[in-house]
């Protein structure tokens, strides 16, 4: 393996948001990214930071990111929602995204967490069947919902 697994830290959130524009970029919502370095460096390393992250690292450059954040399950308890796992395009395929993946599910496991969670898209097969055969299920009859700013300001108004 010529990348190590080390948990994020603030030298790492320029990296950070690279990745998470790629990501965005991959998934086909290139100007859907609006947070900033100041927001990831307040959110994430503030007294009550909102995400930890863990990054591979290939000589002392950032390769890929897993962004996770606790949340609570009324049906299992604690949870963590795996927000994005990225490896930046020319290292895919040298395990640095699997080994993200288990840090993660590591972490969940030794800090007693009852289940970790994500959103795939569905055109994205390989990451459907590489979830699969890590035992991962699949929950292709559930859809996301979401409300953006801008709704939930309309919302509130006429509400």
């Amino acid at each position: 393996m010529s990348f190590n697994i080390r948990i994020g830290q603030e030298k790492d959130v320029q990296s950070l948001l690279d990745l998470i524009i790629e990501l965005a970029v991959f998934e086909k919502e290139p100007e859907a990214v609006e947070i900033t370095v100041n927001n990831l460096l307040e959110d994430g390393f503030s007294d009550n930071p909102k995400f930890k992250f863990f990054v591979a690292e290939e000589n002392n450059v950032v390769i890929g990111i897993a962004l996770f954040y606790e949340r609570y399950s009324t049906w299992k308890g604690k949870t963590i929602h795996l927000e994005d796992l990225m490896v930046t395009k020319s290292k895919r395929k040298i395990g640095a995204g699997k080994a993200l993946y288990s840090a993660v599910l590591k972490y969940a496991h030794a800090n007693n967490f009852n289940r970790v969670a994500w959103e795939v898209i569905d055109w994205n097969t390989n990451a459907i069947n590489f979830y699969k055969s890590t035992g991962a299920t699949y929950l292709n009859d559930w859809s996301v919902v979401q409300m953006n700013k801008e709704n939930l300001s309309k919302f509130i108004q006429n509400n």
